[in-house]
């Protein structure tokens, strides 16, 4: 049964199998925030330093590994991520108070950096530009799928063995990853013996990536103006994710008085409503691309996604009846979601042979913006001993980030030759 079903596809289930355990780790913390929190006295500015020290190392590493990717491969970056990510998850379990969760979750956020780049990577090198759209969406529900079953299995775990027990169990499902990873994945579709010639040559003739081009450094793509827009756009959405990422739950918890078990109820439809937002997304932003040209189907999604997604957080800042909150933050992430991966069509749009590169300057600027909002979030609660103040700060960076998309051209891609040029004219 699984010999029929094509080998690229095959591949894709690998990839949102990655995203799917990236999220379910990353999101862990979170579920269990209150109890950390608890337990080592923790006030939110320093368990948003806590989240915050994640992000940075995220975003420090993310250039190099997507830059590393695009040169020695996606395989040997896929296993070196897993196992850093399994190790420091496990250690997780093991910190003690404040300083040691800082450097733990710094070097947890090492670990995991350019999953996403080399995700694109992967993209280029074994899918036809038509089903590029559609391959995203399933990278991108891979991640709501972690995230949506996560208290689903970390809350029992906790309440039965304790918080630290969640991040052992996690980790050890990274390490069967890798196992699986390096017996079974290739970088190139032609180093597969069992792939038909068929689906060979449907995938080498129809791909992004192409073997005659040159690899560009990353400093001459961060001259490139549409490149910065993307980067810009992204550093604006992130605010939303990281926040129902990693706020969420204690927002839940502690800024509306919901119990540990509406609040599993409410984390977990919020991301069955970001699948249908990604399923949503990918449909929409292909038959767009189809009618209506590349420019005005991406621009159209990515727009309409940050756009309401900023709305809704808005009226879910200003409202006071629990249950019309939880629709609107339940229905944001599904609009985030309808959007957000357009941003990664758009890396391999312009950035093909390079798209590992692209993606992981984007999301360098990404979990920048990550960063910001994890210290910021738990600082104005602090600040004013309330949870809603925040939101109408992520609403206006995302309704900011909104904008940015009519400065992102993907037909625009980005090009050695053009940067040479550039150079010599200045």
């Amino acid at each position: 049964m699984l010999q029929k079903i094509p080998y690229r596809f095959r591949v894709l289930a690998l990839l949102c199998s990655l995203t799917t355990l990236t999220y379910l780790d990353r999101i862990c913390i979170s579920i269990v925030g209150v109890r950390i929190k608890t337990e080592f006295g923790l006030n939110n500015l320093q368990f948003g330093w806590v989240l915050a020290s994640f992000s940075l190392a995220y975003a420090m590493f993310e250039i190099p590994s997507g830059v590393w990717g695009d040169r020695i491969g996606p395989k040997a970056l896929f296993i070196r991520i897993v196992l850093f990510w399994s190790l420091f998850t496990a250690l997780t379990g093991l910190a003690t108070g404040l300083i040691s969760l800082i450097a733990i979750r710094f070097l947890f956020g090492i670990g995991e950096s350019g999953t996403y780049p080399n995700c694109m990577i992967v993209m280029s090198r074994w899918f036809p530009v038509q089903e590029i759209g559609r391959a995203l969406t399933w990278v991108g529900i891979g991640s709501q799928i972690g995230s949506a079953i996560a208290p689903l299995i970390i809350i029992p775990i906790a309440v039965s063995f304790g918080w630290r027990a969640s991040f052992y169990v996690n980790a050890a499902i990274g390490v069967v990853w890798v196992i699986a990873c390096y017996l079974w994945f290739r970088n190139f579709p032609s180093e597969v013996k069992n792939i038909s010639p068929q689906e060979l040559q449907l995938i080498e003739t129809n791909r992004r990536f192409s073997t005659s081009h040159q690899h560009i450094h990353w400093k001459i793509i961060l001259r490139n103006r549409n490149l910065w827009a993307l980067m810009l756009m992204y550093f604006c959405c992130q605010w939303a994710n990281y926040f129902f990422v990693a706020w969420l739950p204690v927002y839940l918890l502690e800024g509306r008085h919901f119990s540990e078990n509406q609040m599993k109820g409410i984390v977990t439809t919020l991301f069955i409503a970001g699948i249908i937002g990604f399923l949503a997304g990918g449909f929409v932003g292909d038959l767009l691309v189809k009618r209506k040209g590349l420019r005005f189907g991406r621009r159209f999604v990515g727009m309409t996604g940050l756009g309401v997604c900023g709305l809704l957080i808005f009226l879910a800042a200003i409202l006071s009846q629990n249950n019309i909150v939880a629709f609107c933050l339940i229905a944001a992430n599904g609009f985030f979601s309808f959007g957000v991966m357009v941003s990664y069509a758009v890396c391999t749009d312009i950035g093909r042979n390079n798209a590992g590169t692209v993606t992981g300057a984007m999301n360098f600027f990404g979990q920048m913006g990550a960063f910001f909002l994890a210290i910021i979030f738990g600082k104005i609660v602090d600040a004013t001993n309330n949870f809603d103040y925040p939101l109408f700060v992520v609403a206006f960076v995302m309704l900011t980030g909104c904008l940015m998309w009519l400065a992102i051209d993907p037909l625009k891609q980005v090009s050695l030759q053009e940067d040479r040029i550039k150079e010599v004219i200045l």
